[in-house]
């Protein structure tokens, strides 16, 4: 690591602070050039300690970055990764308010929920499929902590993978039969057609998505758990959320989420 313990905890308390205030800070790599990605999550995993303390429950994890539009858009070529507690979890129908957001963008995905722990490391697609009760249409909204999401992925890493505000829609689909490579998806914003994609856009399968995600964690010591939800990455590119706006996500065989903003 090239930061030190007292500068990982001096990060992670800003990056909290930004969020409790929604201003923004100067980016991790524009201050640290030489930051490794060891550093980036051991920033991740200080903020997750301190928000545990505070009594923050971990419900899921999300998967970020793992569309080839996504990395085109932030300009990268791996995913990352975050975590997700009950506080990042809205209701269904409840507007959000704008005042609690920075810069929010979109994403429509595909969310697993689990029924056994996932350990990697030789965790595959077939494993993710067994070990999953069933997967719903979801949203997330991800925000940067950092100022004009001038980030790169070491800098979203840092920042839990920008994540945000988790939406998820109200029916569970069994995995029984279902391939989703090839569950399409339409995009809707106030009504008007956004963007169309497919499962296969998440690493060619959403379960391969999930398997990376029970993989890299062991790195850290980290499990996927039985009740967890995963979020498995956007089927399309990130779209700007304003106050006002709505959007719905229709999946084949899935069913649909919508979110609105205040």
């Amino acid at each position: 690591m090239s930061l030190s313990k007292e500068q990982v905890a001096k990060i992670s308390a800003e990056l909290i602070e930004a969020e409790k205030t929604c201003i923004p800070i100067q980016a991790l790599v524009e201050r640290f050039a030489d930051v490794s990605y060891e550093d980036a999550y051991a920033i991740q995993l200080k903020t997750f300690d301190t928000l545990i303390k505070d009594g923050a429950v971990i419900v899921g994890k999300k998967i970020g970055l793992t569309s080839k539009a996504m990395q085109d858009q932030m300009n990268i070529r791996e995913p990352d990764y975050g975590m997700i507690t009950h506080r990042m979890v809205a209701r269904e129908g409840a507007p959000i308010p704008m005042k609690s957001l920075i810069v929010p963008r979109i994403e429509p995905e595909i969310a697993f929920l689990l029924k056994e722990d996932l350990v990697g490391p030789s965790v595959n697609v077939a494993r993710v499929i067994e070990a999953t009760e069933g997967v719903m249409p979801a949203f997330e909204v991800i925000d940067s902590r950092y100022r004009d999401w001038k980030i790169t992925v070491k800098d979203s890493i840092s920042d839990n993978a920008s994540a945000g505000i988790m939406i998820l829609g109200g029916k569970l689909t069994p995995l029984k039969d279902l391939d989703l490579r090839y569950v399409g998806m339409v995009l809707e914003k106030n009504g008007k057609l956004v963007s169309t994609g497919a499962g296969a856009a998440v690493l060619g399968n959403p379960a391969q998505s999930v398997a990376w995600l029970a993989n890299k964690l062991t790195e850290y010591g980290i499990t996927l758990k039985k009740g967890e939800f995963v979020m498995s990455g956007s089927l399309v590119q990130a779209v700007p959320v304003e106050a006002g706006s709505s959007f719905r996500a229709t999946f084949d065989r899935l069913g649909s989420v919508s979110v609105c903003f205040e």
